[in-house]
């Protein structure tokens, strides 16, 4: 069940909520230092989290599912947002770098198809940031958090979801050791308790950051005895936009397709 769009604006106007994506956003930098001249999507209620992206990204879009509502944003200059079908998104096959899902995974109530419906219009190379409430922290346990409805995931569960749709999870973070009260202490300290939560409190985050990437099928041609050529099927990650600057900036040419 989706949480309403008017809630999750009014939490995330709020110090508590504000604190959240100060958090958040530091571990989404992590994932994606750079998004330079990419398409990034955020899917869910993911706009508190895309400022950053904005600046150095090609296009910044932000879908929002029907059940939720959708509000405008940003408030000044074009609108970047679009009440959507979550499973029929309005972007064609392989036109996005970087999918980005807050308040979505734990939402919605057709996940496979939606997973699917996600790695139809990601390009070959591209990556997806799956931000989920964990069953151990407080923030899926509390109903002031915006994480509480829905269902939360072990680390261990989302990883399987991906997998079983053809995304490979590549890294794991997690986020939000604070937890969710509106205590100007608690505030003032969250940076210092998300630090010491880093170091020595692993899985009682508040939410799992995975990163994957998207799952393509290899032909691999193969000889038989009788000199028969077969071709079976193998799962092979695409590479991303950065592994190919990264090859070309090392060797000082374009690495081979």
């Amino acid at each position: 069940m989706w949480t309403d769009v008017l809630d999750l604006n009014e939490f995330y106007s709020r110090p508590l909520g504000q604190m959240t994506v100060r958090l958040l956003r530091a571990r989404l930098r992590d994932m994606w230092p750079s998004v330079k001249g990419e398409t990034v999507l955020g899917l869910g209620y993911a706009t508190p989290f895309l400022r950053p992206f904005m600046e150095e990204a090609g296009r910044t879009l932000a879908f929002m599912p029907a059940p939720q509502g959708v509000t405008r944003w940003p408030r000044k200059g074009p609108n970047h947002t679009a009440f959507v079908e979550e499973m029929d998104l309005p972007l064609p096959d392989r036109s996005v770098d970087r999918v980005l899902l807050v308040h979505a995974v734990e939402n919605t109530e057709q996940l496979r198809p939606f997973l699917r419906e996600i790695w139809r219009v990601m390009a070959d190379g591209g990556r997806l940031v799956s931000v989920v409430p964990t069953r151990a922290g407080l923030w899926s346990q509390l109903d002031r958090s915006p994480f509480y409805q829905g269902h939360p995931y072990s680390p261990g569960q989302v990883a399987n979801l991906l997998r079983a749709n053809m995304f490979a999870p590549l890294r794991q973070g997690r986020a939000l050791y604070m937890p969710p009260t509106h205590s100007r202490l608690a505030l003032r300290m969250a940076p210092a308790i998300e630090r010491f939560g880093q170091r020595w409190l692993g899985r009682f985050a508040g939410v799992s950051v995975i990163e994957s990437g998207k799952q393509l099928y290899a032909g691999i041609a193969e000889r038989t005895a009788n000199e028969v050529v077969t071709v079976r099927p193998k799962l092979r990650i695409a590479a991303s936009r950065d592994t190919h600057i990264a090859a070309r900036n090392e060797d000082g040419e374009a690495p081979a397709s």
